[in-house]
């Protein structure tokens, strides 16, 4: 399924990530899921590999008008107990950590000992102008909370503050030689984060535990992209307005991403902190579930009004486009790119 016409241009996303003014409205998006890859790839088949997944992925975000398209640049993760597959789960559920012991018999993956290869693999199936958005494995906080358990994480910040700092260290060591490595690849233009680090109304952990204990890997996350000439995007769920100092000037990510209507708009996030660092998507999956093609249409072209002339914006979902974002819902929001001038 084609839907529109035009080339990627992976220079569009770049002004948007230097809060600059792109030539055209971009679009972005996280992740969506294969169903959907299917339907705009325009193919279904069998994948033997991933490099069969990331050449279905590349086909849809380019036939959906994307600049770039987001995999994962090895299989390179920390192991927990098989988890139950639903829709939602405890973040108490799958832990190995519970205790020193358990600390010093987790076998801790080395993200060297993984194969790469693939991001030079598919940098022929990229159009020239075209580039990869490698993700993490999950991000430093999801990593722990899998490995401890959310319950047991606060209560060990307690208990046993060495054995916390021991554990972020050596999640935090092993994501930053990911990015290292995935960021010397020519086929990759940029990086993302993902790591969620809030509810609705407040953070996971203390903005002081945060400062601690997560922040400081993320800046050498930032660090290692930045020193490969690569911009970084943060995507984090949640409560974040506490941190969006720490975020723009600790940090330095390049683009914030994830935006939700009851916590804090993409519209006011834009108005707030828009001049400093980018924000992307933000039209919230709820809204997209619920509302009419013709609202989200008039939602996305007031935020691309909000955002003409001044830069530093691309258009998607607040999250990711989930299964079960009906796909008319899904195209009228990035139509509104096309149409709009």
């Amino acid at each position: 399924m084609n839907i529109c016409d035009r080339k990627p241009r992976f220079s569009n996303l770049l002004r948007v990530l230097r809060c600059e003014v792109p030539d055209r409205p971009t679009l972005f998006e996280f992740f969506m899921n294969i169903p959907l890859y299917e339907i705009l790839a325009g193919r279904k088949e069998h994948y033997n590999s991933y490099l069969d997944i990331m050449k279905l992925t590349i086909d849809a975000y380019r036939n959906a008008g994307y600049d770039y398209a987001t995999v994962y640049a090895s299989d390179f993760k920390f192991e927990i107990n098989s988890k139950q597959q639903k829709s939602t789960l405890s973040l108490n559920e799958g832990m190995v950590i519970t205790d020193r012991e358990s600390f010093n018999a987790y076998n801790w993956p080395n993200p060297e000992d993984y194969d790469y290869s693939r991001l030079e693999q598919i940098k022929d199936y990229l159009d020239n102008d075209m580039k990869l958005m490698v993700m993490g494995p999950d991000g430093v906080l999801e990593n722990v909370t899998k490995l401890v358990g959310y319950d047991n994480l606060c209560y060990m910040l307690y208990d046993d503050p060495q054995l916390v700092k021991d554990i972020f260290d050596s999640v935090g060591i092993r994501l930053v030689k990911y990015y290292e490595i995935a960021a010397q690849y020519d086929s990759v233009g940029v990086l993302i984060s993902n790591d969620d680090w809030g509810f609705n109304t407040q953070t996971l952990l203390s903005t002081d535990d945060l400062r601690k204990y997560v922040f400081p890997w993320h800046k050498k996350i930032v660090e290692v992209i930045h020193n490969a000439s690569k911009p970084a995007i943060l995507h984090s769920c949640g409560y974040m307005n506490e941190v969006m100092e720490d975020i723009i000037t600790y940090m330095r990510f390049d683009g914030k991403h994830s935006f939700e209507d009851n916590i804090f708009s993409v519209e006011d996030s834009y108005k707030r902190w828009g001049s400093r660092i980018s924000i992307l998507g933000g039209i919230d999956v709820q809204f997209l579930c619920n509302s009419s093609e013709g609202e989200i249409k008039k939602r996305c072209e007031n935020m691309l009004k909000l955002t003409a002339g001044k830069g530093g914006y691309a258009l998607g979902s607040g999250n990711s486009i989930p299964d079960y974002i009906p796909l008319n819902k899904y195209l009228a929001m990035i139509k509104t790119a096309f149409e709009f001038y």
